[in-house]
């Protein structure tokens, strides 16, 4: 029994360590039923080791605003992980952070659809950034890339 429990805590602390715990795994996209960059956003946190539920909606403004992310960080998909709220093309190394670190927000955005983020995958891209946006609506940068 007792090797049991210590097996369980060491793969809790191992998922803890890499960024992410068993409950924060799972990601809900909410997407239009024909666009091709969000499926490839979809594999590319797939690769990263999510579980994503996707959800074909005809008005991914109105499920973003139901989210409570403003329109102003809109993209072409809304995504929900634990209590954040994922905007656009963000990148899987981004939500683990967010994941990790716990910050007190409305969660992460990538503005529009940037070339070169994930799912947008176009060689010498510019640079983009990824938005911690508060409840209020306001935000700042969390990472650049």
């Amino acid at each position: 029994m007792a090797i049991k429990v210590s097996v369980a805590l060491l793969a809790t602390a191992l998922l803890t360590l890499a960024g992410t715990s068993p409950a924060a795994q799972s990601i809900d996209v909410y997407k239009s039923p024909s666009c091709g960059c969000c499926g490839k956003w979809i594999e590319h946190l797939k690769k990263a080791g999510f579980k994503v539920e996707s959800h074909d909606v005809t008005d991914v403004s109105g499920t973003r605003a139901k989210l409570g992310m403003p329109h102003k960080y809109g993209s072409c998909h809304t995504a929900k992980v634990g209590n954040y709220v994922l905007e656009g093309h963000v990148p899987a190394a981004d939500i683990k952070r967010l994941l990790k670190e716990k910050p007190k927000a409305l969660g992460i955005a990538v503005p529009g659809m940037p070339a070169g983020s994930p799912g947008m995958d176009i060689p010498n891209s510019p640079s983009y950034e990824t938005l911690l946006v508060q409840t209020d609506g306001t935000s700042s940068v969390f990472a650049k890339h």
